[in-house]
């Protein structure tokens, strides 16, 4: 019932046109999502930067169902590439295919995707291939592992989702090919013979997968705001004698801020996912509609952030 609810909220244009007009709506979603322009974007990370925090910046859309709408969204990451050398932030650009028509057409997805990617090499920045459900993970690790990492190398990475069951696999093959991976837990609903169904069998997945990028992988990203999981890596970190600068943890704007500035005073390599765009209401409901204990989770991390405060 609660997944539905989010589904058809995030369905209708006049509550979106409600809630982008309404203040305090406004004001709670900027805790999460920074704006709806480059500019506000690019103020958000050069706060984060001069807190001796990296950003990844997000436009935020996907699934987009038309060939002029993915160019335009491939237009507005280039012009993100340029705004962030211009103003010197240590941010990269992250970018889901479904957004450059990686669901229209193959050719549509690999001229936007080169349109960024040679740009962002120009300006020695790296883009980040998010991934999507379970239905696109073999065709984005096709098209990363042929098209993408052969060209490009360390100028482009990719995700890797510890709760599908296909993922240690995938790990030892992206280890063997040196390429960048970020590892995170997955948000998506999936069925139980792709995705393992219960918490703990998800957290023990990212352990194994992380311990593995640890110590062979290529510049790996540790995604999670899950306080124990972080605990691990630290002292699986120390015990291997790994150097800080071997890895960055990375976390959601808006979550877990906390821990964020812990880490980075512990001296670790911290990086933020800053998403931004004008689909930010859409967004927001669809990711509840996917997990919708994700809103327990949130407030859980506002009410640990205050007790701390």
């Amino acid at each position: 019932m609660l997944r539905a609810t989010f589904l058809y909220l995030s369905e209708q244009p006049r509550i979106f046109a409600f809630i982008r007009g309404n203040r305090l709506a406004r004001r709670l979603a900027s805790r999460f999502v920074a704006g709806e322009t480059i500019d506000s974007a690019v103020t958000a990370v050069r706060e984060l930067n001069s807190r001796g925090i990296a950003a990844s910046l997000d436009l935020l859309g996907e699934s987009v169902t038309q060939a002029d709408e993915a160019r335009s969204s491939a237009a507005t990451v280039v012009q993100t590439l340029e705004r962030i050398s211009a103003e010197k932030l240590d941010c990269n650009v992250s970018v889901k295919l479904t957004q450059m028509g990686f669901d229209l057409d193959h050719g549509l997805c690999v001229e936007n995707m080169r349109r960024i990617l040679d740009r962002g090499r120009e300006l020695g920045i790296s883009v980040r291939i998010d991934m999507e459900s379970s239905t696109h993970t073999q065709r984005t690790l096709d098209f990363f592992e042929q098209d993408l990492l052969p060209v490009y190398g360390d100028r482009v990475g990719i995700v890797i989702q510890s709760y599908l069951r296909r993922s240690a696999a995938d790990i030892d093959r992206l280890i063997g090919a040196r390429a960048r991976v970020r590892l995170c837990k997955g948000a998506y609903q999936e069925p139980a013979a792709v995705a393992f169904p219960d918490k703990a069998d998800v957290n023990r997945s990212y352990m194994e997968l992380i311990e593995k990028l640890l110590e062979r992988g290529h510049q790996p990203a540790v995604a999670t705001h899950n306080p124990a999981l972080i605990a691990h890596v630290r002292r699986f970190v120390e015990a291997k004698g790994i150097a800080a600068d071997r890895f960055e943890f990375q976390m959601l704007y808006g979550i877990r801020r906390d821990l964020q500035e812990d880490l980075r005073r512990a001296g670790f390599r911290v990086r933020v996912y800053v998403p931004f765009g004008t689909y930010w209401y859409p967004y927001l409901m669809r990711r509840l509609a996917e997990r919708p204990a994700n809103v327990a989770f949130i407030l859980g991390n506002l009410v640990k952030e205050s007790l701390r405060a």
